[in-house]
């Protein structure tokens, strides 16, 4: 099978198209997946250039969505022909989280969705939405999952909410995207001139760039007659996290889902505690909150927001692309 193997130490020059062993169809409990696309995260990106750990050759890519080719004698979820999309962690089916790492994740812990076909058991995958493109379908493993998870398993989001998101990357679209299908006012950051109209036409209220006015939590709070916001999708982490505390109401929820713009730094905690915010990390979220995602996908008929498809062989390009911070929403690769 053609697979694309990782060697991070050489960066995006590193990745690498190969011929590897077909790994064959066996195991009662396991389906056989051939994978038609994958989409790119901020993650895989740190695993294909090095700032996280990946063994030399590992196969990168978290989020994989392809047709069931075979299935174990005792699975009965799926049957040959089935639309799937993989799970971001295998073993968490449901319940609270219990993980704090990476080593069951695909393209990461094992390897990942970055080849022809993949063989697991048949947990790590749910079906697809209905009527999805594989490349849409590959979009949600962890950026859809994610948003849904902040916003509503943990945030509780409710019709007249008002949600904060920052940037235009694969979460914040998403984001976006949930809360105005569940009736809520979103107000969604920028550094752009030319995506405020976009993000507009998707339903945001308002757009800041956050370039412009370095305030930009002051600028969220008059938006909203002084209170803020009741949810913040917090991406930038140390860099935006004092703004994001400053624009949310008091007993506002944020969730901190991503460190964009470093690992490390203050947390205004004064502020923090005086506001009585719920402020959460988290890092995508299980199998059933994929589920509950694609039943309210299908029913209220959404669709991602692709910005680019790349072939398997371009997949540094669409990298380098991801680099460039350029693109809006979701940059996916097809096989």
């Amino acid at each position: 099978m053609k697979a694309i193997q990782a060697h991070p130490r050489q960066g995006l020059d590193g990745l690498t198209l190969m011929d590897l062993p077909d790994p064959g169809d066996s195991g009662p409990t396991v389906i056989r997946v051939l994978v038609h696309a994958t989409s790119l995260n901020f993650h895989d990106l740190g695993v294909v250039t090095g700032r996280l750990p990946c063994a030399n050759g590992c196969i990168p890519m978290a989020d994989g969505a392809g047709v069931v080719e075979a299935v174990g004698s005792k699975v009965t979820e799926f049957k040959p022909g089935d639309h799937v999309v993989s799970t971001f962690f295998p073993t968490w089916l449901d319940g609270e989280a219990t993980l704090a790492d990476f080593t069951t994740t695909p393209g990461d812990g094992i390897d990942g969705f970055a080849r022809e076909v993949v063989v697991a058991p048949a947990t790590s995958f749910t079906r697809a939405p209905a009527g999805w493109s594989h490349a849409a379908a590959a979009t949600l493993t962890t950026a859809g999952v994610t948003a849904w998870r902040a916003l509503v398993v943990n945030g509780g989001l409710k019709v007249g909410d008002s949600v904060l998101v920052l940037g235009t990357g694969g979460v914040s679209i998403f984001a976006l995207q949930i809360a105005r299908a569940m009736g809520a006012t979103v107000i969604a950051t920028s550094s752009s001139d030319e995506k405020p109209e976009r993000l507009r036409t998707m339903g945001a209220a308002h757009v800041i760039n956050y370039r412009q006015d370095e305030n930009w939590g002051d600028r969220v709070r008059d938006l909203t007659g002084g209170t803020g916001v009741d949810h913040v999708v917090e991406v930038g982490g140390p860099g935006t996290l004092a703004q994001s505390i400053n624009a949310s109401r008091v007993g506002g929820h944020i969730s901190l889902i991503g460190v964009l713009t470093g690992r490390a730094g203050d947390v205004p905690t004064a502020m923090l505690m005086a506001r009585q915010h719920r402020l959460q990390g988290l890092i995508v979220g299980s199998r059933r909150h994929q589920v509950d995602l694609i039943r309210g996908i299908d029913a209220v008929h959404g669709h991602p927001v692709i910005d680019r498809s790349f072939p398997r062989a371009e997949i540094a390009d669409a990298f380098r692309l991801q680099e460039s911070g350029g693109h809006f929403g979701k940059i996916v690769v097809e096989y």
